[in-house]
């Protein structure tokens, strides 16, 4: 039975993601009464579809580990990639309290991460980056332990799973995860035994999920496996997650917040929260106004795409801006960048694929439509945008082309193409992958220039073939050659474009989520125009401004920053902090 929204609360959680599901957990631990309200009528917000990695140096694994790392290197890395935008105080408690969140999170919920030794920094070559050692995968979870909860949890985009998207009898069927401990066997499938038995057991696993009737497989991974277990945990402990309640309002007494007014589908009521309020809302991804502010692209009415819910349309920062709080709009980045190719699905709808890696394998680079390459494809995703904003600045659409030979697509897969044995036929089909028999019909196919392109190639494979890249760097740094493949010899990250047929598939611009966000200070409490925080009002995650100052300095950034903040939120709202809900300490 679903429980009824209480009308009061110590703590009010208003979003449930990351952020707000630690924030919740955490206060329900320190001895409070807990409210959780989302707005959407699912749960897990950005988070589930994320890959859901988290960043904490100096953390007791990586200690266990043998890392080579510490407290004044971090804080070093910090400093460096924030550059003026730096907020000492911020990072200072973000690096302390990473830690001893972590450990919270897995004494006290069913959360559990694995060290991601292959994780580099993504500015590894900067002073006090970690070649490995700071970011963190959720472990696999079993999504049958939330019961009939269970299709509450939001699905993973079905670009990012197995057999998502299909249709099957008129009704759509959810994909199969695949969670970071199988995601390299599932590139090994007829190449290895112990791979292919292990994947073969997964895809039986799947199938028997969908025949229980579940809809989706139930073995989880990712974000999805984070949200799930931080949902277990609160369904244990007696706290309801109320879906498609809006909220609409803050409350202020004396100055201070005091709960909020919301909408549910029986009409308006009233939450008193006495401790305190939590925004984490997830941001302004899906609020077109904000981004015609906000995104310089999209201001000049140019193309982008979303790889948020789309929910988060910055309601959070609209209820505390409504109550003095301030909009951080200073940052070097509005968002999170990441370039994306769209999908088309079986109900004629395009979704967005995520490119992460697969431009930085041997036999890929990056084109523009002069067929001219323009970034160091080792680069993060986040730079790779922005490279992409500049080289397009002049011309109507922002878009550019991965190049592969057949080879390197096979081998390490292109997009939503799997490598071999999977087949590239179905999504030739659709459009989504061209495919030319030689580079010059590549290029007619795609409406990238002929001649820029074949100069580019062979220029590129000369110089992949010595395992250099004069004209960007590729392969020169920790992060490149982590991200490529460790087996090709001279440079993991450079191979030639040799063997046809060849292929490409276009990508544009999207955001991961939000850099900016609510002034906080260390206890994440909202600040007020005059720099002084706002009383019983608190912001984490993307409702918060990026406490990297917008730059994406390795993976995991913003929901490790999100579970951290969420955690100190909770910490100083519930008193286990000095000054709840009142001035800085």
């Amino acid at each position: 039975m679903t429980q009824p929204l209480p009308s009061e609360c110590d703590v009010l959680v208003i979003g449930s993601g990351a952020a707000g599901l630690t924030a919740a957990i955490v206060a329900t631990e320190l001895g409070q009464s807990v409210a959780v309200i989302e707005k959407a009528p699912v749960v897990g917000g950005t988070t589930a579809f994320s890959e859901g990695m988290i960043w904490v140096p100096g953390s007791r694994q990586a200690r266990e580990a043998g890392v080579e790392d510490s407290r004044e290197a971090a804080f070093a890395y910090m400093r460096n990639v924030a550059g003026n935008l730096f907020d000492r105080a911020r990072a200072e408690r973000m690096i302390d309290a990473g830690p001893e969140m972590l450990a919270f999170i897995e004494r006290h919920s069913h959360a559990r991460f694995d060290l991601a030794l292959g994780s580099c920094d993504y500015f590894s070559e900067t002073e006090g980056a970690c070649h490995g050692g700071r970011a963190f995968d959720p472990s696999a979870f079993d999504g049958r332990r939330l019961g009939t909860d269970f299709r509450r949890l939001r699905r993973p985009l079905p670009t990012t799973t197995i057999f998502g998207g299909q249709n099957v009898g008129g009704q759509n069927i959810g994909g199969m995860m695949i969670p970071g401990e199988d995601f390299g066997h599932a590139f090994k499938v007829l190449r290895s035994v112990r791979s292919t038995a292990r994947m073969a057991r997964r895809y039986g696993r799947y199938l028997l999920d969908l025949l229980a009737g579940h809809g989706r497989g139930t073995r989880l991974g990712g974000g999805n496996a984070l949200v799930a277990s931080l949902m277990l945990t609160l369904k244990e402990r007696g706290v309801a997650i109320h879906t498609a309640t809006r909220a609409t309002a803050l409350v202020l007494e004396a100055g201070r917040v005091a709960g909020a007014t919301v909408e549910t589908a029986n009409g308006a009521r009233a939450i008193r929260a006495r401790r305190g309020v939590v925004l984490a809302c997830g941001g302004f991804p899906a609020s077109d106004a904000l981004k015609r502010a906000h995104y310089p692209h999209v201001r000049a009415g140019k193309n982008h795409q979303r790889l948020a819910p789309e929910t988060n349309t910055g309601d959070g920062i609209g209820l505390a801006e409504r109550v003095g709080g301030r909009l951080d709009a200073r940052l070097m980045q509005p968002a999170a960048w990441a370039p994306v190719s769209l999908v088309p699905q079986k109900n004629g709808t395009l979704v967005p694929f995520p490119h992460f890696i697969d431009r930085n394998k041997p036999g890929f680079l990056i084109v523009d439509r002069q067929g001219r390459r323009f970034v160091n494809e080792g680069d993060s995703y986040h730079m790779i945008v922005q490279a992409m904003f500049r080289v397009c600045a002049d011309v109507p659409k922002i878009e550019a082309f991965v190049v592969a030979d057949h080879r390197a697509i096979r081998r390490y897969s292109i997009g939503v193409v799997p490598p071999f044995p999977g087949r590239t036929r179905p999504h030739i089909r659709s459009g989504y992958l061209i495919r030319g028999a030689s580079l010059a019909e590549l290029a007619a196919r795609a409406g990238i220039d002929r001649d820029g392109l074949s100069a580019t190639v062979a220029r590129f494979n000369d110089h992949a073939r010595q395992g250099t890249d004069p004209d960007f760097g590729r392969g020169a740094t920790a992060y490149s050659r982590a991200n490529g493949d460790l087996r090709h010899r001279p440079n993991p990250a450079l191979g030639p474009l040799t063997r046809p047929p060849f292929y490409a598939v276009r990508i544009e611009p999207a955001e991961l989520g939000t850099f900016f966000g609510l002034a906080t200070n260390a206890h994440a409490q909202v600040l007020g125009a005059d720099g002084a925080p706002i009383g019983g009002l608190y912001a984490a995650g993307n409702d918060m401004a990026s406490v990297m100052g917008g730059a994406y300095p390795g993976a995991g950034i913003t929901i490790g920053a999100a579970m951290i903040f969420g955690f100190l939120a909770a910490r100083h709202a519930s008193g286990a902090d000095a000054n709840p809900g009142g001035g800085t300490t």
